[in-house]
């Protein structure tokens, strides 16, 4: 399933790269966001972000192939300060999301777009799972995008 998703900060491009490369935004950002543990790890331009997140939000049928809870791994690799190769793995499911993270200048600010796409491979659902996988990261983003605009206005 192809999948567009973008917000805007009120920043510039290098404002809003070193706040998504700090490891305490992304921990703040993530654990606003409801998961109950988060490991970030940052080497260069490589983030990684190791979750422990509940799954009680989701249908019965999807919680039967992920479990009450998922473990989730986001790696961006950044390509300078404006785009990374992004993706999101459950390790143990056959769902994933992968992609193009791209900053770009907006006016005064800075449009952070995602393009990609969700794979569930799984026969007969696989298609409502890849629905449930992009709804979660459309949400993950638009939480993140709280989280960032309190702390571009220096709420840390």
């Amino acid at each position: 399933m192809k999948l567009t998703h973008s917000v805007r900060y009120d920043a510039p491009v290098d404002d809003v790269y070193a706040m998504l490369t700090d490891p305490a935004f992304r921990e703040k950002a993530a654990l606003a966001q409801g998961v109950t543990s988060v490991d970030v790890s940052v080497d260069g331009g490589t983030i990684t972000l190791e979750m422990q997140q509940p799954n009680t939000d989701l249908p019965g049928f999807a919680r039967k192939i992920v479990g009450d809870d998922s473990r989730v791994i986001q790696a961006e690799a950044w390509n300078g300060s404006d785009s990374a190769d992004f993706s999101i793995t459950i390790p143990g499911t056959p769902g994933s999301i992968s992609g193009v993270r791209t900053l770009t200048a907006d006016g005064d600010g800075t449009l952070d777009s995602f393009d990609g796409e969700a794979k569930a491979k799984i026969p007969l659902v696989g298609g409502k799972l890849e629905g449930l996988i992009a709804t979660k990261l459309k949400e993950g983003w638009d939480g993140e995008h709280v989280v960032g605009t309190a702390w571009l206005a220096g709420e840390r």
